[in-house]
């Protein structure tokens, strides 16, 4: 039994055959879009003579914070406690030391879908005592439809980009032989928006009686980028 050679040479050889040639082409789309959820990270700090009374100071500051997070409802779409940590701060005396204070301090993070609201509660955050705020940090949905979108734009592209090499030389595409994504071939760190850290905190004694304004934040727009490989045959071109 013989094998026809000219028949398997276009998908076992990688550059095709003068009869079927092939063109390898790269697809790319990079894309703008409205960020879906911002992030904020937020540390409740407390200081005491005696390790009890840091605890308690923390423990109500603490509760004072994730209430008034709650307190926005559906705006809030995920709220977790991070690090949890306290301890003594030491100082010399005599030829010893002593313990003079103990610190205390909770980290939080809280994820919002409502930007306006976001605005104020993060300024009402940050006018509690011993309370510091680090953020926003913008970005999109893991599943958010713009990384669909910006894959199908890279797609399209490919095919613009191989027909036109076609059509010059007088030929037209006839199949697609292979498309690869190239987060699959070269694995890449994902990449996440950061717009840079907002940190703002609140020191002092008494809580001040008036409400702080909200703060006017402009979402970063996030930007989502796509390539693939293809590669198609051709028919004979015209030379």
């Amino acid at each position: 039994m013989t094998t026809d050679v000219t028949a398997a040479a276009p998908y076992g050889t990688p550059y095709g055959t003068p009869e079927t040639p092939r063109v390898a082409v790269r697809g790319e789309a990079r894309l703008e879009f409205d960020p879906e959820i911002a992030r904020i990270g937020v540390a409740v700090s407390a200081r005491g003579t005696d390790r009890r009374s840091a605890l308690e100071d923390l423990t109500r500051r603490n509760t004072a914070v994730l209430d008034l997070i709650k307190s926005y409802g559906d705006a809030v779409e995920k709220l977790e406690t991070g690090a949890f940590s306290i301890s003594p701060e030491l100082t010399r005396h005599g030829r010893g030391e002593r313990v003079r204070a103990y610190h205390g301090r909770v980290h939080i993070t809280a994820e919002l879908t409502d930007f306006t609201a976001l605005g104020e509660l993060t300024t009402r955050l940050a006018d509690l005592e011993l309370t510091r705020v680090d953020g926003p940090w913008w970005s999109l949905r893991p599943d958010s439809p713009a990384h669909g979108e910006a894959r199908r734009q890279a797609v399209k592209e490919a095919v613009q980009r191989a027909r036109e090499y076609a059509e010059a030389l007088g030929a037209r595409l006839a199949a697609l032989v292979e498309l690869a994504d190239l987060g699959a071939e070269h694995a890449e760190p994902y990449a996440v928006a950061y717009s840079g850290p907002m940190r703002s905190a609140g020191y002092g004694g008494a809580a001040q009686a008036e409400v702080a304004p909200a703060l006017d934040l402009e979402p970063q727009r996030q930007t989502v980028y796509a390539q693939v490989n293809a590669r198609f045959t051709m028919t004979p071109p015209q030379l």
